[in-house]
């Protein structure tokens, strides 16, 4: 049951690497969005917390 389990979860993680790496028609993969709005989502997670951490004092 092991050797099975650990084959589907290594499908399971082929099919998701595929799927992020794969180009569209204009030669962006999903990665490649993902890197560009990183940023923009960590300055919002920053604001968060700050808001949070003066909301709770």
């Amino acid at each position: 049951m092991g050797l099975v389990k650990t084959a589907l979860i290594g499908a399971a993680v082929y099919a998701a690497v595929k799927y992020v790496t794969k180009k569209d028609e204009f030669g962006r993969s999903k990665l490649d969005e993902l890197r560009e709005k990183a940023p923009e989502w960590m300055e919002k997670a920053r604001a968060f917390k700050d808001d949070y951490k003066t909301e709770m004092r």
